[in-house]
């Protein structure tokens, strides 16, 4: 039986059902962080892994912790330490082209750069264990986007998908062409060629996934429709340990949380099948959880394929 109170309005919830899910990714991030450092002898990756880890502790606690009117802050807290530290410091300032073609290049040239192991931890291994979660916790385009009015879709547009392939196929055709016919193979040397090919492409980003903000009313069309990421990231999220859970005995079928999925996932199907939500397009932003009345929702650890039987709950 779930013994977590509902949230109050005014209430802060500090027990230790809000600090479990949150000592996971410290130890996760500051494994990382020595591993990196033993392995390099570089110092970077000690405050790079731990800022990064004590960051996403901190929004992962305050959104568990905080009051439930003031309960999205804690994930745009983490938004706005970890975009802004990766496009600022990582990017613009030690140059590294944190866009996929700069993960691209640096995979074809072989060299272990920190957009690689970024790209390795945060999108292609790391959805094993927390699914997309970069995507609704410290992608700085969604940063952005998530500040904007239209927060509650109308729907998601199907077949629009396919965009983002094209995208993902298209910036790997892009490198590939200046890789192997070109045969531009320095254009990436931690020089100021990946800030201009970072600040065009996040200027790119910024001006198509505001405009597609605009014109269908919702905050995450970009995600949906052309962010070439998730192409990656669905290759391993599938399997995640930590999944969005609903309790059937709980939920009264208001469809609060289908309504508010910025993602637009039909979360009460899965629960109706009696599992876990398994759709790739979940980026565990909780918001389904915070806008439940009945207290239904919980994030939950479990090695399985999604079938919902005994899970740990964190939140």
């Amino acid at each position: 039986m779930d013994t977590l109170p509902k949230r109050d309005e005014n209430k802060w919830n500090i027990s230790l059902s809000t600090i479990k899910l949150p000592l996971l990714f410290i130890f996760i991030f500051y494994s990382v962080a020595f591993w990196r450092y033993f392995a390099t002898g570089k110092f970077f990756y000690i405050y790079n892994f731990i800022y990064l880890g004590t960051s996403l502790a901190i929004g992962i606690f305050l959104s568990g912790a905080l009051p439930k009117k003031y309960v999205l802050w804690g994930r745009r807290i983490t938004q706005l330490l970890i975009g802004a530290y990766i496009l600022g410091y990582v990017g613009f300032i030690r140059h590294e082209n944190m866009q996929i073609e700069g993960f691209f290049f640096y995979l074809f040239a072989g060299v272990f750069a920190v957009a690689t192991l970024h790209y390795f931890i945060a999108k292609i291994i790391g959805p094993l264990i927390f699914g997309r979660g970069w995507c609704g916790w410290a992608c700085w385009t969604a940063m952005i986007l998530d500040l904007l009015p239209w927060k509650k879709p109308s729907g998601r547009l199907h077949n629009l998908g396919i965009i983002r392939y094209i995208h993902f196929f298209f910036s790997l055709g892009l490198v590939s062409y200046f890789w192997f016919i070109i045969g531009t193979k320095d254009i990436f040397n931690h020089s100021m060629t990946e800030v201009y090919w970072l600040a065009i492409g996040n200027i790119f980003y910024y001006v198509i996934g505001i405009s597609l903000a605009a014109l269908l009313k919702d905050n995450r069309a970009f995600c949906k429709y052309v962010c070439p990421v998730p192409v990656l990231q669905k290759l391993t999220s599938r399997f995640s340990l930590l999944k969005v859970s609903i309790d059937s005995s709980k939920c009264i079928d208001c469809h609060l949380c289908e309504k508010n999925c910025p993602m637009d996932i039909e979360l009460l199907k899965y629960k109706n099948e009696g599992k876990r939500i398994l759709s790739t397009e979940c980026i565990l932003c909780t918001t389904c959880q915070d806008v439940c009345p009945q207290n239904a929702i919980k994030i939950t650890f479990g090695f399985d394929s999604g079938e919902r039987k005994e899970y740990l709950k964190y939140r």
